[in-house]
């Protein structure tokens, strides 16, 4: 099999998985930790909604102003994980981040519950809060600017994809039987194997 056969095989099985999730009715079928590096090395994951994917990538969007903004503009790379519980599954990406387009960012803004617009824009995500009642009266008056008309995104809102450079599938066995299935792009195109649990 070629390299982009396999890539396309490693994307169909991810696409596979994430419609098997979202099937079984999980509270939040979508979910995954992110994982970045700042420019000291300093690891921070937190966990995400994956909002986009296809064979380019994996799309979530967030304030590009935020902690994670800040360290992929110093550092663009990034590793995901996806479990599931219920399934006994997961799934690990890792690979270079990139931004989306401004008619993909829009697209999705538009999307967005308004309340999700308003606070998106009210919100200086991960500076310090003094009292939450700031952020609410913020979000309100926002509201009263922009009733009857629609919330513009800003500017320093956006999405990013990862693009895979390594795909791990993780199954779940008794006795720690697991069984792990690698895709990774070496630098010389993509191959598969399978890994000791």
């Amino acid at each position: 099999m070629n390299s982009t056969a396999i890539y396309r095989e490693a994307i169909q099985h991810c696409r596979e998985l994430l419609d098997r999730a979202q099937a079984v009715n999980l509270d939040e079928p979508i979910d995954f930790s992110l994982a970045t590096v700042d420019a000291d090395g300093q690891p921070s994951v937190r966990v995400l909604l994956l909002r986009g994917f296809d064979e380019r990538g994996f799309v979530f969007y967030t304030n590009s102003q935020s902690r994670k903004g800040r360290e992929l503009d110093c550092n663009p790379r990034a590793a995901l994980c996806f479990y599931w519980d219920a399934l006994r599954e997961q799934l690990r990406v890792q690979g270079k981040v990139e931004r989306v387009s401004d008619e993909e960012n829009d697209a999705y803004w538009e999307k967005r519950p308004r309340l999700s617009q308003l606070s998106a824009v009210a919100s200086k995500q991960s500076e310090i809060l003094e009292d939450r009642q700031v952020l609410v009266d913020q979000v309100d008056e926002l509201d009263v600017r922009y009733e009857n008309q629609p919330v513009p995104r800003p500017d320093h809102w956006y999405g990013y994809r990862v693009v895979p450079s390594r795909i791990e599938f993780w199954i779940g066995r008794d006795g720690r039987m697991h069984e792990r299935s690698i895709y990774e792009d070496s630098g010389q195109g993509w191959a598969s194997f399978f890994a000791y649990p």
